[in-house]
């Protein structure tokens, strides 16, 4: 190792001790014949000290901000009235006999804890941005809350799963990211809104229960709250009803905030149906914090209606996804619009948290859901044969959800995430691209040509290029 350990690891009974630290350099002070340097790395600051007879003095007096350096010497108490309260490490410092720069760095686009740069810079130079406090704290609690999670579910008997990147086009959701294939000509495959057909899968398989940390992809128009790729718990078990569900999540939900926030939650969770919120509060996602008094407000809307009728479209579409169990499917080819799904989800602080229902499992009833979105036999045995297939073949009855993770992180960290690209390292930004690396970008012809795809611009566009 370069180190013998971290810069914020060190207190006064570390006195009187060699070490060797590697870091940033945050601020350079030079005062005729001393250096002094606020030295970070993840873990925090130490203030080192150079004098003339230090080794590297010389580079030290005009070493940059945000230089890489490596720094050998001992560790001392400093002198009274020269400590600085603000800091763990602050009643002491170390006395540098050896200074090695590791990798200069050139004048900074903007600096680093300043909150007024423009988001663009800041994901232009995005490596930069993420060496802010604001942006280390964000992180590594985003860290923490996916170790917190993956703890809860594995003691509670679930198994983690990984399923497919590479999937087929389904229709009744968002626009698909689409991935041609070179082996199959004129073949696409699309990139996953989320894994609901392979967690119901799984649940065919016997896995019953199945949880997955999972990216997902849609191609829509962005929000303060959305991103083209994003995580999400993705949930399922086998053999449960609605309830069982609640209590999972809150369960999940009360371990969370003990862990992460320290914080005390009240559960159950208030319920309210669909009906009774939008006649309230004009909102499926209403924000309860001023009635209850409550940083974090929750409640379960529930009683969802299965189908929603599509005046641009002039058809039923699913209110929530056409794999949802009715609640009465007698109503469904005569008074489809009756139909209430038994499906939830959980708000916090007027936000979306999580959405999710118990499923069908019976392949005729999943047919007949079909047939009212306009989803005849022939197309539906084209694009869920191997659901409707494997739905026959003993299928349990199950359910699960899906909570969005980035949403989440930036609703418990509060005043540090003024949007959800404030809690992902590389997020995409209001016009859906990634300006540090310069992308979407264009494809070598060559390239396009293996894959059989053709670009025809839009006029606009072509008349830019030229």
């Amino acid at each position: 190792m370069l180190r013998t350990q971290m810069c914020g690891e060190l207190r006064e009974a570390d006195a009187g001790k060699k070490v060797t630290l590697c870091g940033w350099v945050q601020t350079a002070r030079a005062h005729g014949s001393v250096v002094f340097l606020d030295l970070r790395d993840r873990s925090g600051i130490i203030q080192a000290v150079l004098i003339k007879k230090s080794k590297g003095f010389e580079e030290a007096k005009t070493i940059a901000s945000e230089a890489c350096v490596r720094v050998t010497g001992e560790v001392v108490k400093r002198k009274v009235g020269t400590e600085n309260t603000d800091l763990p490490t602050g009643t002491i410092e170390v006395f540098c006999s050896d200074f090695d720069v590791l990798n200069s760095c050139p004048p900074l686009p903007f600096m680093l804890n300043d909150a007024s740069v423009n988001e663009d810079v800041r994901l232009k130079y995005r490596y930069l941005d993420l060496r802010s406090e604001r942006m280390q704290k964000n992180l590594y609690l985003r860290g923490k809350i996916m170790k917190v999670i993956r703890d809860f579910f594995y003691s509670a008997g679930f198994t983690e799963f990984e399923t497919p990147l590479l999937a087929k086009s389904t229709p009744e959701g968002a626009r698909d990211y689409i991935v041609p294939s070179r082996v199959h000509p004129g073949k696409f495959y699309a990139l996953p809104q989320s894994p609901q057909l392979f967690k119901q899968l799984l649940m065919v398989s016997g896995m019953d229960r199945y949880f997955q940390i999972a990216r997902c992809l849609r191609d829509e128009d962005l929000r303060a709250d959305r991103q083209p790729e994003f995580t999400q718990l993705d949930v399922e078990m086998s053999f449960v009803e609605q309830e069982d569900i609640f209590s999972n999540v809150e369960q999940l939900m009360k371990h969370l905030f003990k862990e992460v926030l320290q914080k005390d939650l009240k559960t159950p969770f208030r319920r309210i149906s669909y009906q009774d919120a939008m006649k309230q509060y004009q909102s499926d996602k209403p924000d309860l914090r001023k009635e209850t008094g409550e940083e974090h407000a929750f409640a379960w809307i529930v009683d969802f209606p299965l189908f929603e009728y599509s005046e641009e479209e002039k058809r039923y579409v699913a209110a929530h996804h056409p794999f949802c169990m009715p609640s009465d499917v007698s109503l469904l080819e005569k008074e489809p619009l009756k139909v209430k799904a038994k499906t939830y989800d959980l708000v916090l602080n007027g936000t979306e948290l999580l959405s999710g229902s118990i499923r069908i499992h019976n392949p005729e009833i999943q047919k007949k859901v079909f047939k009212v979105l306009g989803i005849e036999e022939k197309e539906a045995e084209e694009k869920f044969g191997f659901l409707l297939h494997a739905l026959s073949h003993g299928a349990p009855p199950h359910g699960g959800y899906a909570i969005g993770l980035d949403r989440f992180i930036q609703i418990v960290i509060g005043e540090g995430a003024d949007s959800i690209r404030d809690v992902i390292a590389f997020p995409k930004n209001k016009a859906a691209q990634d300006i540090m690396l310069d992308a979407p970008a264009v494809v070598d012809a060559r390239q396009l040509k293996e894959v059989f795809v053709k670009v025809e611009l839009p006029k606009k566009e072509e008349k830019k290029k030229k």
